[in-house]
């Protein structure tokens, strides 16, 4: 059995009334309903019509059947995605949406790397230190930790899926409409090399979805299937890494009374007894079974992060603080202040796929002003 510690919660004086992320999810419900109503008028003026992408070797475009100047079916208002390349030649996707936000994706390990709100402001944490060169993995974004987490097994630290170079796919599976409705995406593909099969001997495809909403919510959904002839397991993270003004300016709400693995004990199992989670030196838990909402304040920037999943049980919460910011190379020694991570992750109890199966793992991004 294991061991179960129960600690009280520091700085109790600190902690806001609990009704804040009450109004915050109170809110969040109004806003998810209006834009459904948004979307349903928006198909009820379409009905009849047609939609349709213009595709090259540069861009594709989602537009409104409409013919333009030269001859390409396109509504200026609408969404983008362009794909570009880095400094070394490593594609990119940008994805916009028609009121400018904007997120940007690499196909070096599938991994989200900036997005931004329609005016320009930046939501995600990079290092001024991060390397952009594979096989080395870029350190802030939204890495894909697959098919591990951390050190839970024989691999690499957070396994390989985050090192590889993935490709476009362009015939994936159907999801649901809700899920392509006036939204701007790319889809993306992972398969095992003969190198990754040495390592970890199962066949697999990892199918990823980044979408980008016309309210400038991003999302992620993950479908990993065994095309294998026996069963395997795996754990996986969406390993987030917010922007934040400074860390001691940032609480989390919505992991309360929840039990937690904690890395800088050896794992051993706490229990989160405080209303919200605030910092004063390094954190490195996995919370377990946790809702699937999450609130991040952020009181200086008086914004509020909202974190929805689906098929992610666990939570992982990071932040290096100053002394082991100072041991990592692509890593700023003072970086520890602006960035927090929190992941939608399964972890305690791996997913097992039999031949045939698929696991479907959603992660939802969004913001909203705070007082």
């Amino acid at each position: 059995m294991s061991e179960r510690v129960f600690l009280k919660s520091s700085a109790p004086g600190l902690l806001p009334n609990r009704c804040a992320i009450v109004d915050v999810f109170k809110n969040l419900r109004q806003e998810r309903s209006k834009r459904e109503r948004e979307r349903e008028r928006e198909r009820e003026r379409r009905e009849g019509g047609e939609e349709r992408y213009f595709l090259s070797t540069s861009f594709k475009y989602p537009c409104n059947f409409e013919m333009n100047h030269s001859g390409v079916a396109c509504d200026k208002k609408t969404a983008s995605v362009e794909v570009v390349k880095n400094r070394n030649g490593i594609e990119q996707v940008v994805l916009q949406n028609s009121r400018g936000a904007s997120a940007r994706v690499s196909l070096h390990g599938g991994q989200v790397l900036s997005w931004k709100t329609n005016r320009g402001e930046e939501l995600l944490f990079i290092s001024s230190k991060a390397i952009f060169m594979p096989p080395t993995p870029v350190r802030g974004g939204i890495p894909i930790c697959f098919p591990q987490f951390g050190t839970r097994g024989s691999l690499e630290q957070h396994g390989f899926a985050r090192n590889k170079i993935w490709v476009m796919d362009d015939h994936p599976p159907p999801l649901q409409p809700s899920d392509s409705s006036a939204k701007s995406f790319i889809d993306l593909l992972l398969k095992p090399s003969e190198d990754d099969l040495k390592i970890w001997a199962h066949s697999f495809e990892y199918r990823l979805r980044v979408s980008l909403s016309a309210e400038g919510y991003l999302t992620l959904i993950s479908r990993v299937r065994n095309i294998n002839c026996k069963p395997f397991s795996f754990s996986m993270a969406y390993h987030t890494y917010f922007s934040i003004s400074d860390i001691s300016e940032v609480r989390i709400e919505g992991l309360e009374t929840l039990d937690y693995l904690d890395n800088l004990c050896e794992k051993k199992r706490f229990t989160e007894q405080g209303d919200a989670l605030t910092f004063e030196s390094e954190v490195d838990r996995v919370y377990l079974g946790s809702s699937d909402m999450i609130a991040i304040f952020d009181h200086e920037r008086k914004r509020t992060f909202i974190i929805q999943k689906e098929g992610l049980p666990d939570v992982v919460v990071w932040n290096p603080w100053e002394k082991k910011s100072r041991s990592m190379t692509d890593f700023g020694d003072e970086e520890y202040r602006q960035m927090l991570c929190v992941d939608g992750a399964v972890i305690e109890k791996p997913v097992t796929l039999k031949p045939g199966e698929e696991w479907t793992g959603r992660l939802e991004l969004s913001y909203i002003p705070s007082s």
